[in-house]
């Protein structure tokens, strides 16, 4: 059974990785440890299951209750897994707001560790996010950026029921973590290639709900006569107001339960 890391109440903001470690000087045993692990998370698996894999063993590791792994994308991010119900609507809310650590990460190619959504800076820097996010349970909020700080192709969003932060060894793991992720993302098939499922693209199945909110974007483009940047805006304005997803309104758009030249 792999070890815990202990949990460091005083946080982290990134910096100093820890010795050993980025100049690759000497051992590292919670690199070793997270290895073992996440290659006991992945085996087995096919591509199209190993970011929930991955999701998985971002919580058996690290001293959080949930993770979610979204693609950067224009206009809202693509969620692709996450290791429970909870983790996988606060990826929602995020993509909702078009706010939150993972926007901020996003935008910074840096991780962004949201310590205490309950008060303070933190609570400030995100205030209608951090609202949300505490009432559905969560505390602490870390998003790490997938990739390199000139190519951010997505987050893994790490969430926590209680406040505090991650250690240097803690964050250094959820480095590791982010990783193997985004190598595993940029390895998944593609629906011409061989070996695909059923021919079909794990990637495009993913995207079919993303999709959806373009599709409704576009029709209330036509609707109001508005432009894209403000049809997406009154769609999660709506979605705010009445306490949705912006992809739950914009199933009701294309579904034509939802018309927003009524309002």
């Amino acid at each position: 059974m792999a070890v815990r890391p202990r949990d460091d109440p005083r946080g982290a903001h990134g910096g100093d990785p820890g010795p050993g470690r980025s100049e690759g000087v000497g051992p590292d045993p919670d690199g070793v440890r997270a290895a073992d692990v996440i290659a006991r998370g992945v085996r087995g698996a096919a591509p199209g299951e190993v970011p929930g894999r991955l999701c998985a063993v971002a919580v058996e590791l690290l001293p959080v209750t949930g993770a979610s792994v979204s693609l950067r994308s224009q206009g809202m991010p693509v969620q692709l897994s996450a290791s429970s119900a909870q983790a996988a609507r606060l990826a929602q809310i995020q993509a909702t707001l078009g706010d939150g650590p993972c926007q901020s990460a996003l935008e910074e190619g840096a991780p962004v560790l949201a310590c205490d959504l309950t008060t303070g800076r933190d609570a400030g820097r995100w205030p209608v996010f951090a609202q949300q996010a505490t009432e559905a349970g969560v505390r602490a909020v870390y998003a790490v950026p997938l990739g390199s700080g000139a190519v951010c192709v997505g987050t893994l969003d790490l969430y926590r029921d209680r406040p505090g932060g991650l250690s240097d060894r803690q964050l250094h793991v959820a480095r590791i973590v982010a990783g193997v992720m985004t190598v595993a993302l940029m390895a998944l098939p593609h629906g011409d290639e061989p070996g695909t499922r059923d021919g079909e693209d794990w990637l495009s199945g993913l995207a079919a709900d993303h999709d959806e909110v373009y599709q409704a974007v576009g029709m209330i483009m036509a609707q109001l006569g508005v432009g894209a940047d403000d049809a997406l805006a009154r769609l999660r304005a709506d979605a705010f107001a009445h306490g949705r997803t912006a992809l739950d309104v914009a199933r009701d758009v294309t579904a034509h339960r939802t018309r927003f030249d009524r309002y």
